[in-house]
């Protein structure tokens, strides 16, 4: 492959999977940014070890804002860029694929999705929601990261995007402690989200207009059981429940709780204002949303 790739990685405390990462995407890479929010466990000594460059960021409150800082501060050298988080590795499969095709893809070709390969418990969750496909990889300078509090969008700016055929999995080796405590946190984002009714896309649009918690139980049995879920054993109903079920009935629960707090502050801006408030105090920032 003689095209450059250049590798984003946002990190807070990942000592646990930065090595695995850094290592499956090493023969790849021109350069690696990890861009760091201040670790404290030596994610960033692995990763110079590595050969990685680090780049400490205060956090700005969402996933998505920290890597719109990336693309528009990193000194990106790559005529392409891939964008991984430190608990997601490609696969032997997927390297060789970007190596033989990326040289080949004609100009109007920008973004490359690719499919993500989830792991549970020690387990490939093969049914309900594999395979999910995501903007990953772009040509430099042609995606932006729509700003969202719950994850970040890659969004082309112009040109269109092809799926690569191979996969990159999401493995994250904490315990199910950490796993729920980090989809608590995502409730309350998710859940402002849909406050303000920021997804655009047909799926979201139909699921808001579902009754509340009802949606959660129709989502489970629709990955459960029309999804095949239970083909996965055990890990297959923990995951259908937990992260079907379970958070988005969890959700639901916290869109209510907004509501009611932004229920006597009026409409428009003063609204927004109670949102903005309410989510200071358990420290998360709006961004800028439309």
């Amino acid at each position: 492959m003689k095209t450059r790739l250049s590798v984003i990685i946002l990190t807070y405390n990942e000592c646990l999977h930065i090595r695995r990462c850094l290592e499956r995407i090493r023969p790849l890479a021109s350069e690696v940014f990890v861009v760091d929010c201040h670790s404290t466990d030596g994610t960033q000594a692995i990763a110079r070890e590595l050969g990685a460059t680090v780049v400490e960021h205060d956090w700005p409150g969402c996933q998505a804002e920290q890597m719109r800082w990336a693309l528009d501060n990193l000194p990106l050298t790559g005529d392409w860029v891939l964008r991984l988080d430190a608990d997601e590795y490609l696969l032997p499969e997927l390297v060789e694929e970007i190596r033989a095709r990326l040289d080949t893809l004609p100009p109007d070709v920008t973004g490359v999705e690719l499919r993500r390969r989830h792991i549970f418990q020690g387990r490939w969750v093969r049914h309900g929601i594999y395979p999910v496909c995501l903007l990953r990889l772009f040509r430099r300078g042609a995606a932006e990261s729509r700003q969202r509090l719950m994850d970040e969008k890659l969004v082309l700016l112009h040109g269109r995007a092809v799926t690569f055929a191979h996969d990159f999995v999401d493995h994250n080796l904490q315990d199910l402690s950490w796993w729920t405590r980090k989809h608590d946190t995502y409730a309350l984002r998710e859940a402002a989200d849909l406050f303000l009714a920021n997804d655009a896309t047909s799926k979201k649009r139909l699921y808001r207009r579902l009754p509340l918690f009802w949606r959660a139980a129709a989502y489970f049995v629709y990955r459960y059981f029309l999804r095949l879920g239970f083909l996965d054993g055990r890990q297959g109903f923990l995951w259908a429940f937990l992260q079907g079920w379970w958070y988005r009935t969890l959700v639901d629960a916290k869109l209510i709780e907004l509501r009611e707090h932004c229920a006597y502050t009026g409409g428009g801006n003063s609204r927004l204002l109670a949102l903005k408030d309410y989510l200071k105090t358990k420290g998360i920032r709006l961004p800028d949303v439309p």
